[in-house]
């Protein structure tokens, strides 16, 4: 491995770890025993754990049995998705606006029993349009948000990311339907989730920790690592997941992680020295 890694003593002085699902801790259904094992460790150690990811097509009581069932054993204030984000940010500096969101039918219940106000999408107007990862997209779908984008909504994305990591390879993720809004209407969205403000701030307030008190674990360098570079948390890479040492080594030094492992396996032995 040519990156080296700096002294990790850091790494074991934090005291919250945020932790990104999807290649990170598991893999599609695959979960990484040694994640496991390693979150429980932290827990015993009176560590604090958060699971946070970027992927909205799901809502927290999803993640909350998924991860039990994986053997996480999570409380619900220690989960947070990008959809999250994005209502807080309605709720807070949109209240009343009327959405149009493409996203799956368990977010968009999840938006309405929230109060967001949703359009079904043959509407003439809409005061904003919010994409984000929607395995249930359809033509229809994509061409009412182009046509309410172009109409003079605003445009919100719930998370960049291009990809999703499953078992059998990627599949188009939240950023690549953005792309094709974009390239379709000529607007490019506001996002929230991993890297931006939004969630670094959010996660600050629900746990009451500072970012110098703070790590992201993470899979993708745009995201999982970009948030820590910008904000000034500390980011572990590990290449479970998306990026692989290769990417990391044609990477700009800003844009490089503090730290890089193969595992969680690896991060977790440095608990035992």
């Amino acid at each position: 491995m040519a990156f080296k890694n700096p002294e990790t003593g850091i790494i074991t002085e934090k005291k919250l770890y945020i932790f990104d699902m999807d290649g990170t801790i598991y893999l599609g259904g695959h979960v990484f025993d040694f994640a496991v094992d390693f979150i429980h460790k932290l827990r015993r150690m009176g560590k604090q754990v958060m699971f946070f990811t970027n992927n909205a097509s799901h809502t927290k009581g999803f993640y909350i049995q998924k991860l039990t069932r994986l053997g996480f054993d999570p409380t619900p204030d220690e989960i947070m998705t990008s959809g999250d984000v994005t209502v807080e940010f309605l709720q807070r500096h949109r209240a009343g606006k009327t959405v149009y969101l493409v996203g799956t039918d368990e977010l968009c219940r999840d938006f309405a029993a929230r109060g967001i106000r949703l359009l079904k999408g043959n509407e003439e107007k809409a005061d904003i349009v919010i994409t984000s990862f929607d395995t249930s997209l359809t033509y229809e779908k994509l061409d009412n948000a182009c046509r309410l984008v172009r109409g003079g909504a605003e445009y919100l994305s719930t998370h960049p990311d291009f990809n999703c990591p499953t078992e059998t390879g990627f599949i188009p993720d939240s950023g690549a339907i953005a792309a094709a809004v974009t390239a379709s209407t000529g607007v490019s969205p506001v996002y929230f989730g991993k890297p931006y403000g939004e969630t670094v701030q959010m996660i600050c307030e629900a746990t009451g920790k500072s970012r110098e008190e703070m790590l992201f674990f993470g899979d993708r360098l745009y995201t999982d690592i970009a948030i820590g570079k910008k904000f000034g948390v500390t980011a572990v890479l590990v290449l479970t997941g998306e990026t692989k040492e290769a990417d990391v080594e044609k990477a700009a030094p800003a844009d490089k992680p503090d730290y890089m492992f193969p595992s969680l396996a690896e991060v977790s032995a440095l608990f035992d020295r």
